[in-house]
């Protein structure tokens, strides 16, 4: 499953903090940003665990961070 949330984050110093709270809280899912995308995308993968999209968010917007999910 892989779930891919549309963001503001500018730098990879922050993108760098917030990827590690979230491994810390699911570290069953891999995630990664892509800051070269017009989206700054956050992907978020998982296999076989389902993906907490709304606590992903909450913790994303706690480092003040813009954040939505990218639908199909």
């Amino acid at each position: 499953m892989v779930e891919i949330f549309k963001t503001n984050v500018n730098n990879r110093k922050l993108a760098g903090s917030v990827l590690k709270e979230l491994h810390t809280c699911f570290p069953a899912c891999c995630f990664n940003f892509d800051l070269d995308d017009c989206d700054r995308i956050l992907r978020v993968q998982s296999d076989g665990v389902s993906i907490e999209i709304t606590k992903i968010i909450q913790i994303v917007k706690t480092h003040s961070i813009e954040v939505s999910l990218l639908e199909d």
